[in-house]
């Protein structure tokens, strides 16, 4: 008799991460002890030791709730006790711009980005499905465009680190029974329950309103409508660089003023208008723009100065950077 179907499901999920990394490799799951990334941890203990890859673990303590320091030595010994070695926690101060949850969220990166660093390791994260579907939604919401609206990424770097997310095809349903097929007890994380935080009310109150009014199965409509922007996402990002990797001087040059490298109006023109903005933006950050002060408004302006061009001197952009329209080229500097 085999296992738990939902044990099956969240296993194989991990062992087709594990076969696209190099055995030998250190691979943490990131676990705060709730039922999507404890039965990650459990899912990665059992397939890391068949596999010839090392499965370990690591929480974070957010410092957020009282008893958090008790909470992540809790969950250290659960994971030890599914013999993934190493297993420990890091403790972050969570503070900065964006709000609690974009704090929590750079905290939190920048503590596994640590604890891998150290150990060489892989990275895991239970996000699922309906992590997705909400991320989704919030894209939406804010229109943020193709990009957003891509979702999560199953793999990515950050840093020198590579990120997978091997439960996207998975819903919570299913690492909730999981977790209770191997024993498991998930702890529930109040702040999941808290609607001063902007997921919370797209969890609790947006999707299941969606679903009473539509039917069942938006989560995974949005989760599949996340996947096929995301390709078609990267194949114009790919193209973008590509334009721009192609350009040869002098449609591309440095100017003495200090001026980062232009680009031809006239090319620029021809190009159709979602692979324009993307060049735009390419060579924006490339100027010196954050990535997460560029808005839609900056590109719009842009792109006005390369199709719409009625004399107007410069446009503004977040870092200190200017764009300018001179000679027939558009300059950045």
């Amino acid at each position: 008799m085999g296992p738990d179907p939902a044990v099956a499901a969240v296993r194989l999920a991990v062992r087709g991460v594990l076969a696209e990394v190099p055995p030998g490799t250190v691979v943490l799951a990131a676990c705060s002890g709730g039922a999507d990334s404890l039965a990650l941890a459990g899912a990665l203990a059992f397939e890391a030791a068949r596999s010839g890859h090392v499965g370990g673990g690591v929480t974070v303590d957010h410092g957020l709730q009282e008893g958090s320091p008790e909470r992540a030595a809790t969950v250290v010994a659960v994971m030890a006790g599914l013999g993934l070695d190493p297993a420990g926690s890091v403790a972050v101060d969570v503070t900065g711009p964006g709000g609690p949850e974009a704090a929590a969220r750079r905290a939190r990166y920048e503590a596994l980005d640590q604890a891998a660093l150290g150990l060489k390791a892989t990275v895991l994260l239970g996000h699922t499905l309906n992590d997705q579907a909400e991320t989704v939604l919030l894209g939406l919401a804010r229109g943020s465009g193709p990009r957003s609206l891509a979702g999560m990424p199953a793999v990515f770097a950050h840093g020198e680190v590579t990120y997978h997310r091997p439960f996207l095809g998975l819903d919570r349903a299913a690492t909730r029974r999981a977790c209770l097929a191997m024993d498991l007890q998930p702890w529930d994380d109040p702040h999941n329950d808290d609607p001063a935080y902007t997921r919370v009310r797209v969890r609790h109150q947006v999707l299941p309103a969606l679903e009473k009014a539509l039917g069942p199965g938006v989560a995974q409509a949005l989760a599949r409508t996340a996947r096929q922007l995301r390709d078609d996402t990267e194949a114009l990002d790919g193209w973008a660089a590509k334009y721009l990797a192609d350009l040869e001087l002098p449609e591309v040059s440095a100017r003495a003023d200090g001026s980062s490298r232009s680009a031809d109006v006239t090319g620029l023109a021809a190009l159709p208008r979602a692979v324009r903005a993307r060049v735009l933006r390419l060579l924006a950050l490339e100027a010196g723009c954050s990535a997460g002060a560029l808005a839609a408004v900056h590109l719009e302006a842009l792109d006005r100065l390369v199709t719409d061009w009625r004399g107007q001197q410069h446009v503004d952009l977040p870092g200190g950077v200017r764009a300018f329209r001179e000679c027939g080229s558009l300059f950045f500097s």
